[in-house]
């Protein structure tokens, strides 16, 4: 948990102010109390987490429960109308920025979308379904993306159309 917590603090340029390294630090906790042992100790760090998941939630606008798997290195750049389903997964070094939603295409099919690593999630994003999401990808703000992108791909537009970055001027966010 201490090493997760570490690269996150290094991700978010070392500042303890960073409201998404305060979410991220929740997750961490989160996960990491699952493995707590006696179960009486446990069911008390999950009460201690669940008031600090609904305390951060709405100080920050993020929704990031414990169920998701993060890689290392994750960053919420910037906060706020950010939604993340419990059944999505994510690679390393993955950014997210506000107003990104990641979540179920419909109720009756609860599959989040998978991420590989070093993909980037501009502002207002929308990343639905079954779907996977390839090694360095870029999805465009306002991108609603609803189908497989594969490694080396820029996602952008209503719904997303797939661009090969390395035939496009996409901007590789910082």
């Amino acid at each position: 948990m201490f090493d997760n917590i570490r690269a996150d603090l290094r991700a978010h340029g070392g500042d303890w102010g960073a409201q998404g390294f305060w979410v991220l630090l929740v997750y961490r906790f989160g996960r990491w109390r699952y493995g707590v042992r006696p179960a009486l100790l446990r069911k008390v760090c999950s009460f201690v987490y669940k008031v600090l998941f609904k305390f951060v939630q709405i100080i920050t606008g993020v929704e990031l429960p414990c169920e998701v798997v993060i890689g290392r290195n994750f960053v919420i750049d910037h906060f706020g109308g950010i939604v993340i389903s419990g059944y999505a997964r994510f690679g390393d070094d993955c950014r997210i920025r506000n107003g990104v939603v990641v979540g179920l295409k419909n109720v009756d099919e609860p599959i989040a979308p998978v991420f590989g690593n070093n993909v980037d999630i501009g502002a207002g994003a929308k990343v639905l379904g079954n779907i996977r999401i390839g090694n360095n990808v870029a999805i465009g703000s306002n991108a609603v993306v609803l189908t497989d992108v594969p490694d080396n791909s820029l996602a952008v537009g209503v719904p997303a159309t797939i661009k090969s970055r390395k035939h496009s001027d996409a901007m590789q966010y910082t």
